[in-house]
């Protein structure tokens, strides 16, 4: 299962803190087993089921984002330097990798498509995710990236990960739906 999760996201390698890494990797493997969902499944998937006709998967909306989240620290450090905000880059992209692994569960496949399962009528991905990231001993800064990129989020005073992670989410979705 860890051959899979490294296979579909390799931005985990840029976690630089190996029990961080190992971490991220074990909340991917529940999610994974939790409804069994297969390298293909989760290679097709759409990313959102808030907007029709969504083109852009799962898998690429997480490394898309994550790879923003990535650059956008990276231009930080360009032009602000030791001016800059603190920034914990793996906490970035752990919180990048783990914000919407709880869709894994929010979603089921019924009929070859993706659906709201039950679960995910009562339970949003932001807080399964928290709990998949709480169960696996993942640092509350990472807990809080997942917590508040989304509108659960709203009104909450944010991390800089948070900021950083929000913004690019929101770019990817917005430029879809």
């Amino acid at each position: 299962m860890k051959d899979l999760v490294l296979r579909l996201l390799p931005e985990i390698n840029e976690i630089t803190d190996s029990g961080l890494k190992n971490n991220v990797i074990a909340c991917w493997e529940e999610a994974i087993q939790f409804r069994g969902w297969s390298e293909e499944l989760l290679l097709s998937m759409p990313f959102t089921l808030l907007a029709e006709n969504v083109k852009i998967t799962f898998i690429d909306h997480v490394r898309a984002v994550c790879g923003m989240c990535i650059a956008c620290d990276k231009v930080l450090d360009k032009y602000h330097g030791e001016n800059k905000t603190k920034i914990n880059r793996d906490y970035l992209i752990a919180g990048a990798l783990l914000a919407d692994v709880g869709k894994l569960c929010e979603f089921e496949i019924v009929d070859g498509k993706p659906i709201k399962s039950d679960y995910g009528k009562h339970i949003r991905h932001p807080f399964s995710g928290v709990g998949l990231a709480f169960k696996h001993g993942l640092p509350s800064e990472v807990m809080h990236v997942i917590a508040t990129h989304s509108k659960e989020g709203a009104g909450e005073k944010r991390l800089p990960e948070s900021i950083i992670f929000h913004h690019a989410d929101f770019i990817d979705f917005e430029l879809v739906k």
